[in-house]
């Protein structure tokens, strides 16, 4: 049964997290934060041949922030770089089972970290000169 303003998936995000921990040696990693609750994520992916072979998370923040980011791996595991760029915070709360207007920034702070990480991935990319 959902508690307070969460859906159950959010809560069993929440609860008990995919994916989550840091990664040595990630090829593309990035870390934002939201200034108007404090939350931080940390996202950390692994490229092979331009797909995502593994990823992950560290959060800082409430349940709606974990489960955001919980999620956000779940969808792009095993996706190529242009797959993930398409995964929204929209699609995240959706997966979610939905999230309340007031907590929709930890979807968006998901978001902008996975896009980050890609953008650190081919900024490394660019510095070793591969195609």
């Amino acid at each position: 049964m959902a508690q307070g303003p969460y859906s159950d998936t959010v809560m069993d995000h929440f609860e008990h997290p995919r994916n989550m921990g840091e990664m040595d040696g990630a090829d593309g990693m990035a870390q934002v934060g939201n200034p108007a609750c404090g939350d931080v994520t940390r996202i950390f992916l692994k490229i092979e041949n331009d797909r995502i072979v593994d990823v992950k998370f560290k959060t800082f923040g409430c349940a709606a922030a974990i489960a955001s980011s919980s999620m956000t791996t779940e969808l792009i595991k095993g996706k190529t770089i242009d797959e993930a760029l398409k995964l929204t915070n929209e699609i995240v709360a959706r997966e979610l089972g939905g999230l309340p207007e007031a907590k929709m920034h930890c979807s968006v702070m998901a978001e902008e970290a996975l896009r980050a990480a890609i953008e650190d991935y081919r900024k490394k990319q660019g510095e070793q000169g591969d195609p």
